[in-house]
């Protein structure tokens, strides 16, 4: 692909008013140079296309042609994620365009992205989320820190569906004053600095106690000054989210599960019990501090998919038996 908007020979109005584009997404909307670039390299492609459909002015540039980009670039084998994001730059563009007075029209405004395809979150099912636990070795007799700190974490992350930005951002202090009232939740802090209460059930707690005080003290000794969090890394220090996805991963793995395991997954096995055990859909949106219904409704596109394998395999008149 040729890189036209950064090449000193390209200068067609088409070209022109790219540049123009990006000036103002770097100037007046604060992009960062990472996100410039990425529109850089996506409008170059369509400025490629547009020269094969001999366009060279903003105003040659029809509804059809515009609709024309998405297809040609999904005939190239592009993931529709990459075609997507492409497709909003390119309306991004033409409303700039017209409210500039770059074109008198809009082109882009009725074409949208290609549909994603729609992804299910993956559940592990009791007895794996069963194994995980034995696999951390924290109800083991003589469990080692690191076995009592994998416990914990399994135990928090499927006993509340927290993410895992919102466990390692607990204090001792939160864990304390939850564990110090039999029915007090655990206070979570969300995205767009949300606040939440979710309760914790027995096992959590008897994870969470067994960690505070067996070892999580032998890991803060190894710090010159106290160090308020709930969970610490080997040296003494915060638990950091690529460190907590390892220690998941690595407990999938002794587990010998084969499905993905990451503390995401937690997330979605809480959420996809609960909707199988019963749970009505805008409770379970509350405690996953979800700001929209809709984004919990797909855990409920998960049980009808087990529901009807149930149905497949179980009755006696179902259609593929």
């Amino acid at each position: 692909m040729i890189e036209r908007v950064s090449s000193e020979v390209a200068d067609t109005a088409l070209d022109r008013g790219v540049r123009a584009y990006l000036d103002h997404l770097k100037a007046e909307r604060g992009l960062s140079a990472h996100t410039i670039a990425a529109y850089t390299r996506d409008l170059d492609r369509y400025l490629d296309y547009l020269s094969s459909q001999s366009i060279s002015e903003p105003e040659a540039i029809s509804p059809a042609i515009v609709a024309g980009f998405p297809i040609a670039l999904t005939k190239t084998g592009l993931a529709q994620a990459s075609v997507g994001r492409m497709t909003v730059a390119v309306r991004g563009l033409h409303r700039f365009w017209l409210d500039d007075g770059l074109s008198t029209v809009n082109p882009a405004q009725n074409v949208a992205p290609p549909n994603q395809t729609r992804h299910l979150p993956k559940a592990l099912s009791l007895d794996q989320i069963e194994a995980l636990i034995t696999a951390s070795g924290g109800r083991a007799l003589a469990p080692s820190s690191g076995e009592l700190c994998d416990w914990a974490l399994v135990e928090i992350l499927y006993g509340t569906g927290a993410r895992i930005s919102e466990v390692l951002g607990l204090n001792v202090d939160d864990a304390t004053r939850m564990l110090s009232d039999e029915t007090a939740g655990l206070k979570l802090m969300g995205k767009g600095s949300k606040e939440r209460l979710v309760p914790v059930g027995r096992y959590a707690r008897e994870a969470l106690e067994a960690w505070l005080v067996r070892g999580r003290p032998s890991l803060a000794g190894r710090t010159t000054r106290g160090n308020p969090a709930l969970f610490l890394n080997e040296r003494g220090g915060r638990m950091s989210r690529q460190s907590a996805f390892n220690r998941i991963e690595a407990l999938g793995r002794k587990a010998e599960i084969a499905a993905e395991v990451s503390p995401h997954t937690l997330r979605h096995s809480y959420a996809t019990h609960l909707i199988d055990g019963g749970a009505d859909v805008r409770v379970v949106q509350e405690l996953l501090g979800h700001a929209s219904v809709a984004t919990t409704q797909i855990y409920t596109l998960i049980t009808i998919d087990h529901l009807r394998e149930v149905y497949r395999t179980a009755h006696p008149r179902a259609l593929d038996r």
